[in-house]
């Protein structure tokens, strides 16, 4: 088993910055990749950005150039900077590890961007 603990959501204005943690405890040599997802009121969950654990990183596009994941493996913690948020962005944000054969999920952090 893999519990992953999320934290940093909160409120910004738009065009500010937030940082999102996720902390990683258990079985976690089983993960082979880890990424941010979110969910809006009425969508669907959707990938925001993931890691791999030889560190390749995928972007969705509405967040490229301004989201950045990376990890501190020592610490078994992934990382989102978001910067040049936008309303659009808000959402719960969701951290996901994945292996061969499981997927886990974080309970999810409120990112909301005010206009």
């Amino acid at each position: 088993q893999v519990q992953l603990v999320e934290s940093g959501g909160g409120l910004v204005q738009a065009g500010g910055s937030l940082r999102l943690s996720c902390a990683a405890s258990g079985t976690i040599f089983s993960i082979i990749v880890m990424g941010w997802y979110r969910q809006a009121p009425g969508n669907q969950r959707e990938l925001v950005a993931t890691i791999t654990r030889g560190g390749t990183t995928n972007y969705a596009d509405s967040v490229k150039g301004r989201f950045t994941i990376s990890s501190d493996n020592a610490k078994n913690t992934v990382y989102l900077q978001m910067n040049s948020l936008k309303p659009e962005d808000t959402a719960v944000y969701y951290c996901n590890a994945g292996g061969v054969v499981h997927a886990y999920w974080g309970q999810g952090t409120q990112v909301t961007v005010s206009s």
